[in-house]
Order: C-alpha cells, then sequence, then structure tokens
C-alpha cells in the first residue's frame, strides 16, 4: 500500500528538520541508497510486526531515524492492507480534496452499478399458488 501523502509529507519533514539540526543525522540522511517510500515501507511493517494498533509520534520518528541510521536493515514487502489515523488536524491540499471529490463519486457510482446489475430475485407463479390457501370465486 502507497502511505498517504500526508503521512508520508509528515515524515519526511520530520527528518528534514532533524537533518538541519543534526550534523551527524544530516550525513545518514543523504545516503542515495535512502528513500522516503522504503522508510514508510519499513515504518509500516514494524507498525505491524508489533501487534500494537496505537503508537506516539516520537515512536514512529524514531523508527524513521532508525531506518536512516541503520546501514543494513530489513524493510520488509510493500503492506497492501493497513489503515493510518493521524491524531492531529489533517490538512489537504486542494488537489486531495479534489481526488477524494472524484474517488467517493466513483465508488458510489460503481456501488450502484453493481446493485442494479444483480438479478432481481423474482418468486416462481408456482410458488406463488402455493403460498396464495385462499379459494378463488370459481374455485366451489
Amino acid at each position: 500500500m502507497k502511505a498517504t501523502n500526508h503521512f508520508t509529507r509528515t515524515i519526511l519533514t520530520y527528518l528534514e528538520k532533524r537533518a538541519e539540526t543534526d550534523a551527524l543525522f544530516a550525513q545518514s540522511f543523504a545516503n542515495p541508497a535512502k528513500d522516503i517510500d522504503s522508510c514508510v515501507t519499513y515504518i509500516l511493517n514494524t507498525v505491524q510486526k508489533s501487534g500494537c494498533n496505537g503508537f506516539a509520534d516520537e515512536e514512529i520518528y524514531t523508527m524513521a531515524g532508525d531506518y536512516y541510521n541503520t546501514d543494513t536493515i530489513e524493510i520488509g514487502n510493500p503492506v497492501n492492507n493497513c489503515r493510518i489515523s493521524v491524531n492531529h488536524v489533517v490538512e489537504l491540499t486542494a488537489e486531495e480534496v479534489e481526488e477524494a471529490k472524484k474517488e467517493a463519486i466513483r465508488k458510489i457510482h460503481n456501488d450502484t452499478y453493481d446493485r442494479m446489475m444483480q438479478p432481481k430475485k423474482r418468486i416462481a407463479p408456482k410458488a406463488i399458488a402455493e403460498t396464495n390457501n385462499q379459494p378463488g370465486l370459481f374455485d366451489f
């Protein structure tokens, strides 16, 4: 799964600020073999392995720092099924809001189409006759 842009930006912003204030970390952060997408994958896999559902921001930032500070680190496979919740206000860009609207409309359209295309359940005439036990006018 590709993490949300907001999550990735939050991690990247933290790492950039840390690199500005910590010269030793700046060298690790400048490593061309490391990138933010692999860092996020590492974080998601580490969180998933822990079995915990909640983490403080500092814990996640520490994982990001560990990724850049460790030369040989097991990143793991991309995580395909997870949900990321951010414990502070998420400010979306206009482009992200527009994309979210388009995705919601697309989902509603697909769900409605799927419901329309499902075959309707029809009661067979014989079943109707069996359920109607009232004698008709000409049944006497």
